[in-house]
């Protein structure tokens, strides 16, 4: 469980902050500097909130391992090759599941663009 919401977290913040820089890099030479100002704090957040998941994300992996070393002395060799698949493929599907959401969403927010231009 502490997993799938560490990658959770990291997908969103890694989203959220690449939507700040695209909007940074949009802005023009004339955008008010409060805009630019709140956008570059933001972004600096992001950041620093993106490197505490990552060392979160880090310690799951410690956790992780010691969990997987406590299962090995029960499991037989099977069982415990299954038992490592599963915890890989879960973050694996877990991250590709985030990416397919990511675009649906800008699928359904072009489609609502191109809906209001005509």
């Amino acid at each position: 469980g502490d997993l799938d919401k560490v990658v959770n977290l990291l997908l969103s913040l890694s989203g959220r902050l690449a939507r700040v820089e695209s909007t940074l890099g949009s802005l023009g030479p004339h955008a008010a500097t409060e805009n630019k100002v709140a956008l570059r704090e933001k972004q600096r957040l992001l950041v620093a909130q993106l490197e505490d998941a990552k060392e979160l994300k880090e310690h799951v992996g410690r956790r992780e391992e010691l969990v997987g070393a406590m299962v090995a002395r029960y499991l037989p060799a099977e069982h415990l090759q299954d038992y490592q698949h599963f915890i890989k493929m879960k973050s694996a599907l877990i991250t590709e599941q985030r990416e397919l959401e990511e675009k649906i969403k800008l699928g359904q927010e072009q489609l609502r663009c191109l809906r209001e231009s005509l």
